[in-house]
């Protein structure tokens, strides 16, 4: 049996977090099984209602919040995406975009849609560390931590 080729799923899925927008979310069913689960540093959720309001959450917390895949490794039914996520602050100086970099490991299904969606990045450094308050304290913790 042959395996499908899914980077042109993965092509399409890459455009559409490039292009994310509050109203491009009506789409995440296109792209994510009914039953996926996303995570990340802070959520762990299944089914598209629930990742659809992990990404209203991210439009509601941010200004100008926007995706940028600057590598993609598609093997078979898996692919690895590497990416930096670009956004101002609500709360704290908004003028200044902050970007994070991370990574996201999709498992495909058969039709190319993601079934299971795993973001990883470190959450100390690329968004602690940017808080003002907190920020210090974890620039501290950070210096301590490698004498």
């Amino acid at each position: 049996m042959h395996a499908p080729d899914h980077r042109p799923a993965v092509d399409r899925l890459c455009h559409w977090f490039e292009s994310l927008s509050p109203q491009s979310l009506a789409q995440l069913g296109d792209f994510y099984t009914v039953d996926a689960r996303f995570k990340d540093p802070f959520n762990e959720v299944w089914g598209i209602p629930a990742i659809t309001r992990v990404f209203e959450h991210m439009f509601n917390s941010l200004h100008e919040p926007r995706f940028v895949v600057t590598h993609r490794i598609t093997d078979g039914a898996q692919c690895f995406l590497v990416w930096e996520f670009h956004f101002r602050f609500q709360r704290f100086d908004s003028a200044i975009e902050q970007v994070v970099h991370g990574g996201s490991h999709l498992q495909l299904a058969e039709d190319g849609r993601v079934s299971d969606h795993r973001d990883y990045w470190d959450a100390a450094e690329e968004l602690y560390e940017k808080l003002p308050l907190v920020g210090r304290l974890m620039r501290w913790l950070k210096r301590r931590a490698n004498r």
